[in-house]
């Protein structure tokens, strides 16, 4: 096509023309070669992150800049060694976060492969099914309710088309379309009424249509830079953010205390700024993101082996705190597979009149009818053995029009005409459908609809429900119209009902007992009947509160406080709408709740949003998949509770790494502010307080891989503050103490020379936050929790290199360590001895005590 030629300008006969394609698709050898050709159907999203961008994250802490520029003054003072050795360890520590976090990066985005956005395409004159990054210019495509669009895309067909445009226009209101040329002056996403553009949503009708563009070349494409992606901010990004301020505040304050403390004593305003800064450096735990992420995606990848595949690496840790956990019952209580059981008439003998008439008022039209996006309604209508029989009388039929099916309504309706007659046909829920009939066929007499009539027709439907079936009415009314709205859905005839059956699935129990053990409350919220959804609750082992379903129409009479109370008292919710169940989400939020929402449907996807923890499945519809943070392969409550768990696994091994660090780094700040008003000279230097640091946070870089005990498990865990802060405090004055014990001993007993006691405190400091990993990773006895090995043999080797490295010339030259002989290890020894078993006694109380 060419550049200056607008597809919206020219007639729907001659678009195949301009894009030298046909009404029956490209051909499969054709779409390959333009596939090659223009390359995947992708916009390159902003959240991806490059290596350059990763590596230059590194640097972009305000401490690690000053300390550069700090060095670089140290060099031209003459402090050439001291400035090397900092600005070397500072490029390591920069070089491991890249590694680490580009690892993450990649495995993030592997995983994101596993979640598929199908698109149904014609090709070889047959529609199938093909992923959106495969679509190329010139390809056929139909598009359905709840679909994302795909590409730029020129409409052919529409019938009651109406898109959500507001990711690209930022207009709220749903947007009519219809194939009528556009002038070709017009060019804005706006005014194209003839076209669907990239990342728009489908909330009404259905269309087919070309594609125009792909990829970069879309309105989305050339305009991705100025959109801004929103995104939601979890509990976990919350409760990150709250830490990083607390820990800045107690930083900055204690950081400029030292520097005054040690320039007041005269020791020199370079070393002293350059002491306090490096002090910062080395009590900020600055590997605190990369071991998140680390954390995270690792705990990505273990949840992807559990089919559990996430889209936001911030979500994993609210995936395993989720403590109310919402639901619908159809695919996640039941098998989700629709079978037609059984096509009455009023008096329950088969009908082959309401089947075929279910059929001609279907979202599925014989010539695409396997298709597997459709409604499942639908599908299991046209996929049952007597609807093969009926072809040759659903041919006699012409459609003339169609009004697609609308949660609000619960029903759609089709006109049709066989010879010289019009008909209008009306299929959906039975209570729905009842509203708008006034006369019943019974055995082909047509009969006015009486209030005993009514009350025999509520008996049956009753009989049915009750009898496990999941029902849809069919009704008719003749007419002399050529065109059908909504507003003609009145004064119909009643002439029967389709009988659906959908079983519980084998192990729900199981599974229900499973999140039940891990402290999640499970909430049904379904669009079936209440009778039905109550007997599948009691068949699965759900315990109703009060022993009662709330309906939509229940939720509808009550004030905003009564709907909340509501929402977290009772556990089974029916008949909703999908604003309701959005209401219903927040509510429960709004009582502190973690809420997971686990929902695959259009009208799911509010709710989807609104969650703490949107999970969909990869088989649901597009805008459902794109609101959810979480897509489960398999659409299964055991999948569900075996990815809660890997999220408790993950938030565990995340707050081994908090309380290990701030407690050892506020230590070591406590120890330098009180040695400073006595110590003659630096208790550190900067270079040794760096390489401590660095060397002591190694290990930590296997917390991701530790195991968890099985009581860490059993309930979600939130941040406690309280908690951490105490933690930080007594924690971090037990280990202040034995500093102190070490340096009075290295003072007054051991007389010690200024080398020997940097070197003594530097081994004491590294080793004793790698060492106490082991006592405070449990609550249990350290002895009685297995760690992982990775974090075993990494300390081990850690703990060599801390005390070899004070041995070698390298030490001596760069960081002037000295040899310590036997004496100054035994001491050190011992003092981790105690302050380990000290730790051991003091972590029962302090859990027993704080954690709530």
């Amino acid at each position: 096509m060419k550049k200056e030629e607008r597809p919206w300008s020219v007639p729907a006969d001659d678009i195949y023309k301009l894009l030298d394609s046909s009404d029956k698709g490209l051909t499969s050898s054709e779409a390959q070669k333009r596939l090659s050709e223009q390359g995947a159907n992708e916009v390159a999203k902003k959240t991806r992150r490059h290596a350059s961008r990763i590596l230059l994250s590194q640097f972009s802490s305000p401490l690690i800049f000053i300390l550069i520029i700090a060095a670089l003054v140290s060099f031209f003072l003459g402090e050439r060694t001291e400035a090397v050795v900092i600005i070397a360890i500072v490029m390591l520590n920069s070089m491991l976060g890249f590694f680490q976090e580009y690892k993450a990066e990649k495995a993030l985005r592997e995983l994101r492969k596993y979640v598929t956005h199908q698109s149904n395409v014609l090709r070889d004159g047959k529609v199938v099914e093909l992923d959106s990054k495969d679509i190329v210019l010139g390809d056929v495509l139909f598009l359905h309710r709840g679909d994302i669009v795909p590409a730029d895309i020129r409409l052919i067909e529409a019938k009651g088309l109406s898109i959500d445009e507001s990711s690209l226009t930022g207009e709220s209101v749903p947007i009519k379309k219809s194939t009528s040329i556009i002038d070709a002056k017009y060019s804005l996403p706006q005014d194209l009424k003839n076209m669907v553009m990239t990342g728009t949503v489908i909330v009404g009708g259905s269309a087919q249509g070309i594609v125009t563009a792909t990829g970069s070349d879309t309105f989305l494409g050339k305009t991705a830079e100025s959109i801004k992606e929103i995104t939601k901010e979890g509990d976990f990004q919350k409760s990150i953010s709250k830490f990083s301020n607390l820990l800045l505040k107690i930083i900055l304050v204690m950081t400029l205390l030292i520097f005054a403390v040690n320039a007041f004593l005269d020791r020199g305003i370079l070393m002293s700024f350059i002491f306090a800064v490096a002090l910062a450096v080395g009590i900020t735990p600055e590997l605190l993101p990369i071991i998140i992420t680390i954390t995270l995606s690792n705990g990505a990848v273990r949840m992807a082996k559990e089919k559990v595949i996430t889209k936001r690496l911030s979500s994993i840790e609210d995936f395993g705190n989720i403590d109310v956990l919402c639901s619908d019952k159809t695919g996640t209580l039941t098998e989700g597979n629709m079978k037609l059981h059984k096509f009455v008439d009023l008096r329950g003998k088969n009908s082959p009149k309401v089947l075929l008439y279910s059929m001609l008022c279907s979202s599925i039209k014989k010539q695409k009818r396997s298709l597997s996006f459709e409604d499942p309604i639908d599908r299991a209508i046209w996929q049952s053995r007597e609807a093969g029989r009926l072809e040759q009388k659903y041919n006699s039929y012409k459609i003339l029009a169609e009004n697609d099916f609308e949660f609000e309504r619960r029903r759609m309706s089709v006109l049709l005409r066989k010879g010289k007659n019009n008909i209008i046909i009306v299929k959906g829920a039975a209570e729905s459908i009842l509203k708008v009939c006034n006369s019943i066929n019974m055995e082909g007499k047509i009969k006015k609809l009486s209030r005993e009539g009514l009350l025999e027709i509520n008996n049956k439907i009753s009989g049915y429900e009750q009898d496990g079936y999941n029902m849809v009415a069919v009704a008719e009314k003749k007419t002399d119209k050529n065109k059908c709205e909504v507003s003609d859905e009145k004064n119909l005839t009643l002439i029967g009902f389709l009988l659906f059956i959908d079983p519980p699935k084998k192990n729900v129990k199981k599974s229900l007992e499973m999140l039940e053990r891990l402290g999640i409350q499970v909430k049904i919220i379904s669009g079936d009947s209440p009778v039905i959804t109550k007997r599948i609750c009691k068949e699965v082992n759900i315990e109703l509160f009060g022993d009662k379903v709330i309906t939509g129409e229940e939720l509808d009479s009550l004030n905003e406080e009564k709907f909340i109370e509501y929402s977290n008292r009772y556990n089974v919710f029916a008949r909703v709408s999908p604003e309701q169940k959005y209401r219903i989400v927040n509510s429960i939020r709004k009582k502190g709740h973690i809420v997971g929402f686990l929902g695959d449907g259009v009208n799911d996807a509010p709710a989807l949003n609104a969650a703490d923890v949107g999970i969909s499945v990869n088989t649901a519809t597009g805008i459902a998949k794109e609101s959810a943070d979480f897509i489960l392969l398999r659409k299964s409550l055991r999948v569900l509770a075996h990815g809660i768990i890997e999220g408790r696994k993950t938030f565990n091994n995340i707050m081994k790494y908090i309380l290990n660090t701030i407690s050892a780094n506020f230590g070591n700040m406590f120890t330098v502010a009180a040695s400073s008003f006595f110590l003659k000279f630096i208790p550190l230097l900067p270079s040794q307080i760096l390489l401590n640091n660095f060397l002591s946070d190694v290990p930590l870089l296997a917390i991701s891989t530790d195991n968890v005990d099985e009581e860490n498990l059993k309930k979600p865990r939130h941040w406690n503050f309280n908690l951490i802060s105490n933690f930080m405090f007594i924690f971090g004055l037990i280990s202040s103490i034995f500093d102190m014990l070490l340096i009075i001993s290295l003072m007054f007993f051991i007389h010690a020379t200024t080398e020997q006691f940097r070197t003594s405190w530097f081994i004491l400091s590294a080793l004793s936050e790698i060492i106490i990993t082991f006592a405070i990773r449990t609550k249990s006895k350290f002895y009685k929790s297995k760690s992982s090995g990775l974090l075993v043999w990494l300390s081990i080797l850690t703990i060599f290199v801390t005390v070899g490295i004070t041995y070698l010339t390298i030490g001596s030259k760069l960081f002037s360590f000295t040899p310590l002989s036997l004496q100054f290890i035994l001491l050190i020894a011992g003092i981790l001895i105690l302050y380990f078993t000290v730790i051991e006694i003091v972590k029962k109380h302090f859990f027993s005590r704080f954690e709530a």
